[in-house]
């Protein structure tokens, strides 16, 4: 297992690997955004005209200026200048903008907690989509070179799908090691490509005047609204970089928009532009035909690596969100592997990774086009920035404790661009777009469900507890027999004596020389430093209640916990102490708070959670478990 550094070595490891962090960058978190030059102008124009209408020059300017300005406000303005900003020590994303919120108004604030679980859940809809949507776009190419390809564009997707997601345990590090350089020249490439068409025509460059998208959407009002949609296909994959912030760092994420990534798109989508103008009839599939023939075949090779790139970004968001989801409490256990040993943040997480690979074939399999793919996507990442949006305005109001005129003023034209794509993406509910959606449902359901059901639980389990402190005073007053040894016991409420040691009392009528009262908490910050980890408190000669306190971006390991209570003169071997876990079985109660489906539900989960001794990183031949049944 690797190393757990505090956030401020993990600082220090982004500082001293600048470089290799930026071209890292370029290939994990900005594999899909610069993927979309592949489909997005060819869904836009068609969008727009029709599939018997012509490519005219009105058409090609206004989608041109409405695709610049939404990759300079959106994702220049809003997501590299502002919300980058706004890190919760280093991490980024959906739930660290939650937790932050979490921090300044309350954890049990319903608003943000719904927020939060809709932005997440919207973000593994569209990470579902990305995949399969990238590859199939790229593999599409084969029929720009020869139709009788057309047959084997599925299947090569699904192979190629399957050998991404099965590197993923090789982790983040290596990954990007590999598929960094490669972007980097697929970017010079695309960028050399739209250079020579927009040379061709530089009257093409009349398009950045925001006049020509603000008249082609008030000259063709609901054909205007649906080609909107298709225009945001442009920035989808600009939530990855914020969600990537802890595996990058801002400034490498900063440096590879500004210098290489934005001006590679502006010059790509201009050069399609161009080639418009001057060919109607490339619109076909204007990317591929931007390249002469004899390099349309290798174009595609390089295609479908950048697309396989593209799918790593919303991959590591997807770890990185759903180990937020388990340490803030909206989901339960799941293994996490660290695949760093400088860099906290990149991990691994099997199950994850295959219910991944799952989800993505299957739409894969049944959509089987990339234009397909593109009506069903829009629409969750456009929910996604919305949700970003308004979470970032609370940041900015309280956090940053600007006057509340201010973080309005700073954050409404976004609100306005945001609700204006998720009106326009809406349009595709019937294409497709009703699909992420349902996902997103389902995952918040899921959700809810959790954090409902462990309040229940936490009720229902406190019934049988007793007050540790009257249990400790009893048992000094009249002491069971004691064995040598340190046991270690695990619990949620430290006030209250855990099962596990009431039912060793009731069953062995023992107790340890030593007796550890060990529980494990969460703090609304992605990393805590180790001096602030451990808080030891003397309840007796022979109980000590130690507190331990993770970040939300950390996962807890026990003997590490152990062994900083060394520094604060508690000493413990752990090859000399057993530690005691009480393993819950729910069952349904005759008369339960939630309804009789979600408690289902809810049982489920909770029987579906990662063994405690593993997630916690409890030596498994020191582990006693004690079980007990628990009506919820």
């Amino acid at each position: 297992m690797a190393k757990s550094v505090d956030a401020a070595e993990d600082k220090d490891g982004h500082a001293k690997h600048f470089w290799p962090l930026t071209l890292g960058a370029v290939g994990v978190v900005y594999g899909d955004i610069g993927t979309s030059p592949l489909y997005a102008v060819r869904e836009a124009v068609t969008a727009a005209i029709g599939t018997e209408g012509n490519v005219t020059n009105d058409v090609v300017y206004g989608i041109l200026s409405l695709i610049f300005w939404a990759l300079f406000v959106v994702v220049t303005i809003k997501y590299i200048a502002i919300l980058l900003r706004a890190d919760n020590n280093g991490e980024g994303g959906t739930l660290s903008l939650t937790a932050l919120v979490f921090k300044t108004v309350g954890r049990g604030t319903p608003f943000a907690l719904l927020l939060g679980m809709v932005g997440a859940s919207m973000f593994y809809g569209s990470t579902l989509i990305t995949p399969a949507l990238s590859v199939l776009s790229a593999v599409e190419g084969l029929k720009v070179v020869a139709p009788a390809f057309d047959d084997f564009v599925l299947p090569l997707a699904a192979i190629i799908l399957i050998v991404l997601f099965s590197v993923q345990w090789r982790g983040t590090a290596k990954v990007s090691a590999l598929f960094g350089p490669i972007t980097a020249v697929w970017f010079l490439v695309i960028a050399a490509a739209g250079l020579v068409q927009v040379a061709a025509n530089p009257a093409v460059l009349l398009a950045l005047n925001p006049a020509h998208g603000i008249a082609f959407l008030i000259e063709h009002r609901a054909v205007g609204l649906v080609t909107l949609a298709a225009v945001f296909l442009v920035i989808t994959g600009s939530e990855a970089l914020y969600n990537d912030l802890g595996h990058f760092g801002r400034r490498p994420i900063q440096a590879a928009w500004i210098f290489l990534v934005l001006p590679a798109l502006v010059l790509n989508y201009f050069g399609q532009g161009a080639l418009l103008l001057a060919q109607p009839t490339a619109i076909e599939n204007p990317f591929f035909l931007l390249f002469p023939e004899m390099l349309r075949l290798p174009m595609v090779a390089m295609a479908t690596a950048a697309t396989v790139i593209a799918s790593q970004a919303v991959i590591t968001g997807a770890y990185s969100i759903t180990r937020q989801a388990i340490q803030l409490g909206l989901l339960p256990r799941l293994e996490v592997r660290h695949t760093s040993e400088s860099l906290a943040g990149q991990i691994y997480m099997p199950r994850v990774n295959w219910l991944l690979l799952i989800g993505v074939l299957f739409l894969t399999i049944v959509f089987r086009s990339s234009s397909a793919l593109a009506a069903a996507y829009v629409l969750a990442v456009a929910a996604t920035n919305l949700v970003s949006t308004v979470l970032g305005f609370v940041v900015i109001w309280k956090c940053w404790q600007w006057r509340l005129a201010g973080a309005a003023a700073l954050m409404a034209p976004f609100a306005v661009i945001d609700v204006l794509f998720v009106a326009a993406t809406s349009l595709n509910l019937l294409q497709g777009a009703w699909l992420p959606i349902a996902i997103a449902a389902g995952l918040v359901v899921l959700m809810l469900t959790w954090v409902k059901g462990t309040a229940v639980l936490r009720v229902a389990s406190r019934k049988n507890e007793a007050d540790l402190e009257w249990l400790v005073r009893r048992l000094e007053a009249k002491p069971p027999h004691r064995v040598s040894g340190t046991a270690v016991f695990l619990t949620g409420t430290p006030e209250s004596a855990p099962s596990a040691l009431l039912h060793n009392l009731k069953h062995n009528h023992m107790l340890h020389e030593r007796n550890i009262i060990l529980s494990i908490r969460t703090a609304d910050v992605p990393y805590v430093a180790n001096k602030d980890r451990i808080e030891i408190e003397s309840v007796s000669n022979t109980f000590t209640k130690v507190a331990v306190t993770y970040g939300f971006m950390e996962t807890p390991s026990v003997p590490k916990a152990l062994a900083l209570c060394r520094r604060r003169d508690l000493n413990i071997d752990p090859s000399a102490t057993s530690f005691f876990l009480s393993r819950r079985v729910l069952r349904p109660a005759s008369r339960s708070p939630m309804p009789r489906w979600q408690e289902k539900l809810f049982i489920w989960l909770a029987g579906s959670a990662a063994d405690a001794s593993e997630y916690f990183q409890i030596p498994a031949d020191r582990v006693v478990e004690i079980g007990t049944q628990v009506m919820v």
